[in-house]
Formats: C-alpha cells, structure tokens, sequence
C-alpha cells in the first residue's frame, strides 16, 4: 500500500459524496482521474488490503437489528456448517476465528424480532447453540493511516 493508497482510505473515511459523479469527484479532491481511483479501490478488494467497499448502515435507526454471533463448530463441520450458515440472507458476513467459539458472523433484519428467529433456525438447522452477542454501545473508529 503506498502513499495514495493511503490517502485513498483516509478520504473515504470521512463519506463517499452524494452526486452524478461521487468517484469522479473523490479522484480530483486527491488529483487523480476516476479510472485511477477506481482501479486501486478494485486491487484493494482484490488483495484483501480492504475487506469490503459499501456504505454502512444504521439498522436500528431503520426499524431493523443488528448482532455479532458466534458458535463452537467441530472442524470437521466446519464447511457444512458456514454453507448453512451463509444460507441465511440475514448474514450480513461470516468469518472464521481461532478461539474455542470458532465462527463468528453479524446478522442484520429488518425487525428486532427476527434475531431470535434466525438465530433459532441456525441452531435448529446446524444443532449447535448460538451465543448471541448484541450491541450494547457503538464506537465510531475514525481510521486514519499515515501517509
């Protein structure tokens, strides 16, 4: 990652514009041409230096919910319970951990409610507990890197 790179990331933290053009603008706020701009945010994605590009969304201020949860799998379940898991349209993504709770995923839905049902389905389907993990406060991390 060099020092456009950088400041690519560091731009982006502080909000995509609202516009005909947002990549286009960004670009020249960083005195770069959009296909340069968008061509280092796709390497980026591409060698995992970011894991997602998107906007993030407050879904309890929506109406909706939002959790971390984790399960305890068997390794050698390990792939048949993430494809059950990631079956799931409310698993907004899922990733592997090395702790005794081994996979880890957030669940977004539409309405509170529906956390425990999901979440009851997954253990219903995969016949391992659930540890639901809601958000009790949120911290925003303005990440900035040096350039």
């Amino acid at each position: 990652m060099d020092a456009i790179d950088k400041a690519i990331i560091n731009r982006l933290q502080q909000g995509f514009p609202i516009c005909a053009a947002p990549y286009q603008r960004v670009a020249e706020e960083l005195g770069l041409v959009e296909a340069e701009l968008l061509s280092r945010l796709q390497n980026m994605l591409a060698e995992g230096v970011l894991s997602r590009f998107g906007p993030m969304y407050h879904a309890e201020q929506m109406g909706g919910a939002l959790t971390l949860a984790a399960l305890k799998v068997p390794e050698a379940r390990f792939d048949e319970v993430t494809e059950i898991v990631n079956s799931f349209p409310e698993v907004a993504h899922n990733y592997a951990r090395n702790h005794l709770l081994n996979m880890w995923f957030v669940l977004a839905t539409e309405q509170p409610e529906q956390v425990a049902m999901v979440i009851a389905e997954i253990e219903r389907r995969t016949g391992l507990p659930v540890f639901n993990m809601p958000k009790i406060s949120e911290y925003y991390v303005g990440l900035q890197l040096e350039a």
